[in-house]
């Protein structure tokens, strides 16, 4: 199970657009500095290498008890030992402590090397969401965004191809 978190804010991710010929395609907002934050699991069934995207979002930055309870959720969901490969942010450190005298053997834990996130397939989650289903989006509120949110994360979950490309993305088979 490859894990990330990423922050979403309400400023629109500005991406090439088009408009009519001879009008500036323009975006009306203002600095807003509203956020929510996400974390994801790209899971690999063992026997059918099938894949899975798992969700949460939050209201506020990831903090360690969120990273705990959302791989909790999932232990809870799979019903078996999982392998956690992720980042050694300093959240992820804890959690990881925590887990391990928790869970013991149900729960192992792989490091990516420091400053590698292309070797993580799961950061490609938040680029499909950032720079192709919410480019140039403009929500109203908080809770706009975290609707939009959700419907990126399910629709890329739907879709095997698009999580294969993730892996392929990050040389990693699957």
């Amino acid at each position: 199970m490859f894990v990330d978190e990423s922050g979403f804010m309400l400023q629109p991710t500005v991406r090439r657009t088009w408009a009519p010929v001879g009008q500036t395609p323009i975006h009306h907002s203002w600095d807003r500095h509203d956020r929510l934050s996400a974390i994801s699991a790209i899971t690999v069934s063992p026997k059918r290498r099938r894949l899975g995207l798992y969700f949460d979002i939050l209201d506020h930055n990831v903090k360690t008890d969120d990273f705990e309870a959302f791989v909790v959720r999932l232990l809870r969901r799979l019903s078996r030992p999982i392998i956690l490969v992720m980042d050694r942010l300093q959240v992820h450190r804890a959690a990881a402590r925590h887990l391990e005298a928790r869970f013991g053997r149900r729960i192992g834990i792989e490091w990516l090397p420091a400053y590698a996130p292309d070797l993580n397939p799961d950061e490609q989650v938040w680029n499909r969401a950032k720079y192709t289903d919410l480019a140039n989006f403009l929500p109203d509120d908080v809770n706009e965004l975290g609707h939009a949110m959700a419907a990126s994360f399910r629709r890329t979950r739907s879709q095997q191809r698009l999580l294969r490309s993730f892996f392929k993305h990050a040389e990693l088979p699957v």
